[in-house]
């Protein structure tokens, strides 16, 4: 009988990603080797660069587009997909 591969063997695969959303900051900023996630980064320089709205910083998305928006930068990183208020709400 096989044993069953070790994490440390799927994530060098490709098999096992490393979760962006929904994990312990400090331990993703450790194995990302960031001092600010990389999804913060993102998601602020495109707002300031599109995001020509007063105020979009104090804007709420829609939930649905949330999800949307975490699989899409999780999975595909496209971000031009959504207005700009949608991506406040990952910040």
């Amino acid at each position: 009988m096989k044993s069953r591969p070790t994490k440390q063997k799927l994530k060098q695969r490709g098999i096992l990603k490393e979760r962006v959303f929904g994990c312990d900051l400090g331990e993703h900023l450790l194995n990302s080797g960031n001092d600010v996630p990389q999804v913060l980064k993102s998601c602020s320089e495109f707002i300031e660069k599109y995001g020509i709205v007063d105020g979009i910083y104090r804007h709420s998305g829609v939930s649905s587009n949330i999800q949307k928006l975490r699989s899409v930068y999780y999975y595909f990183f496209q971000m031009g997909k959504f207005p700009p208020k949608h991506f406040i709400s990952l910040i």
